[in-house]
């Protein structure tokens, strides 16, 4: 009866060791996790595209996620054409909404809005752009917001 007893604290004693152990490494993976940095400064935006003339009264009619660093990811159709053009123009959205001088179209007003909110390379973005009419955001819009 010694033995039995004895073997069966043996087990108990190890399986609670066991489990002890393992949440112990549980622990420590968030721990690890957390501590574990990239070099770059984040850069994940949520791009939209609505009907209207502001952004708080558009109908969202598209909208994307793009992530440029620490890789290129998201649900955005040009990732990395997208990407590209944020760096070239050093994340300033005006310079990537601006319609070219030889440009012809229409004055109808039928508005639509891009949004871009987000981090671009460490720093906050809440970007809005109001384009007159269709001509103006086919012109205007680049790569960033075609989607």
């Amino acid at each position: 009866m010694r033995y039995i007893t004895g073997g069966i604290a043996l087990g108990a004693a190890l399986a609670l060791g066991g489990l002890a152990a393992a949440g112990t490494a549980a622990n420590a993976a968030p721990a690890q996790a957390a501590q574990t940095q990239s070099l770059y400064a984040p850069s994940a935006l949520v791009l939209t595209v609505g009907q209207g003339d502001k952004a708080a009264t558009a109908n969202v009619q598209r909208a994307v996620t793009l992530t440029c660093m620490p890789k290129p990811a998201g649900t955005h159709p040009d990732v990395r054409g997208a990407c590209a053009q944020l760096r070239l123009a050093d994340g300033d959205f005006d310079q990537i909404t601006k319609i070219k001088s030889d440009t012809f179209c229409t004055k109808e007003w039928n508005p639509s809005v891009v949004t871009a909110i987000g981090v671009w390379e460490g720093k906050r973005v809440n970007y809005e752009h109001t384009f007159a009419n269709p001509c103006e955001a086919k012109a205007g819009k680049g790569t960033v917001f075609e989607f």
